[in-house]
Parts: C-alpha cells; sequence; structure tokens
C-alpha cells in the first residue's frame, strides 16, 4: 500500500499550478465544465475557488490532492475537449482506498459526488477513456 501511495503522490497535480496564461483550449474546456457544475449550484453547491487545467492523455492518469472535510458534500466536474471521447473521475482517500462516489458520465464531461467520512486529503483522478490527448479542466463544488 505504501508502494502504491508513493507512486500515487508522484503523480499529483499542484494545487499552486494554476496556468500562468490560461490558452483558447483551457478557456473552452473550462467553459465546458463551468457549465455541467451549474447544475450543482442550482442544488445549493458552492464553486470552490480556482480550477485546475492540463493535458489528459490515455493511459496516464491525473491526479490532484485535495482537503476535503467530514460533513460536507462535494462534486468533482470535468471536461475534456476534442478529440478527447470519455473521461471518468474517482476519488481516493489517502490510504488510497476507492470511495464510493454518485457518478455523473457524459462523454467528455464527468463528475462524482462524495460525502467524506472523515476530514482530510484525498486525491481525485481524472482519465481520459476514450480519444487521443486534449486538454481539460477541473473544478469542484461543496455544501
Amino acid at each position: 500500500m505504501k508502494r502504491l501511495l508513493s507512486i500515487l503522490a508522484g503523480l499529483i497535480l499542484s494545487l499552486a499550478s494554476l496556468p500562468a496564461e490560461e490558452t483558447d483550449a483551457q478557456a473552452s474546456a473550462r467553459s465546458q465544465v463551468l457549465e455541467l457544475a451549474g447544475a450543482f449550484a442550482n442544488e445549493g453547491y458552492k464553486l470552490r475557488d480556482g480550477f485546475w487545467a492540463g493535458r489528459l492523455e490515455p493511459g496516464k492518469p491525473q491526479l490532484l490532492e485535495v482537503n476535503l472535510f467530514a460533513g460536507n458534500e462535494y462534486w468533482f466536474s470535468a471536461a475534456a475537449l476534442p478529440p478527447g471521447e470519455e473521461i471518468a473521475l474517482k476519488i481516493f482517500d489517502e490510504t488510497g482506498k476507492l470511495l464510493e462516489a454518485q457518478p455523473y458520465l457524459d462523454g467528455a464531461k464527468a463528475a462524482a459526488g462524495v460525502e467524506p467520512v472523515a476530514s482530510g486529503k484525498y486525491l481525485v483522478q481524472i482519465e481520459l477513456l476514450k480519444g487521443s490527448p486534449s486538454e481539460f479542466c477541473l473544478i469542484y463544488s461543496y455544501k
């Protein structure tokens, strides 16, 4: 298990690694994911400041470390641009255990809802399941 965590830690996206200058592709992906996350705002979820953007490649999932709090509900939303065709999100606790999440899958858009039972560090994995390398954006909401 420690080996898995060290591998995961090596792949984690830095929370402070927001793009210095947003590209047109990243802006387009962010626009699409904001549209998806708008549905959760209608249910009382607040959008967390910031976003994470980058490039997805098949077989090379990306991880983001986040701090979540017990008692809150979270929705993680992501969108990939063409030629990315299908993405998926998974959330793991700090030991690497996959959390049970409420999924939303719509091709190049995906979301996962979780209610952590303990406060702490969690890993959000975004993976390109189908298609060619593409730009993505990930955001999350809470209540």
